[in-house]
């Protein structure tokens, strides 16, 4: 006869849906990821990705090439990516800049979709 081994509280925590950690554990009504520190709601498990989108409302993936819509100002430099300059998506990103790219003369960058039209 075997034992099958108990299913402890832990075990029945879904993992991290950001970093697919299994080491979750509650806190209130969250629930909290040791390993990159994303909390969230169990009770909200149909979230859906967001939606990337450019000015005009058109869905952005990864690979697209997008166009600027406005003279940007790098920080740190003196430099201008300027409007038209087109460029390729790296990835998006969930962050306060949605789309990580680089530009040529420039180099690496992030962007707001609020600056972009597809290509």
């Amino acid at each position: 006869m075997t034992d099958t081994p108990k299913q402890t509280e832990a075990d029945a925590l879904p993992p991290c849906p950001k970093c697919s950690s299994v080491y979750t554990y509650p806190d209130g009504a969250l629930l909290v990821c040791p390993e990159c520190a994303h909390e969230w709601n169990p009770d909200m498990a149909a979230e859906q990705e967001r939606a990337y989108k450019d000015v005009n409302g058109n869905p952005l993936a990864e690979g697209d090439y997008v166009t600027l819509i406005k003279d940007l100002k790098v920080k740190g430099t003196s430099k201008i990516a300027k409007v038209g300059t087109k460029v390729r998506i790296n990835r998006l990103i969930d962050e306060d800049h949605d789309i990580d790219c680089k530009i040529d003369g420039i180099g690496a960058m992030k962007l707001k979709t609020m600056f972009v039209k597809k290509a």
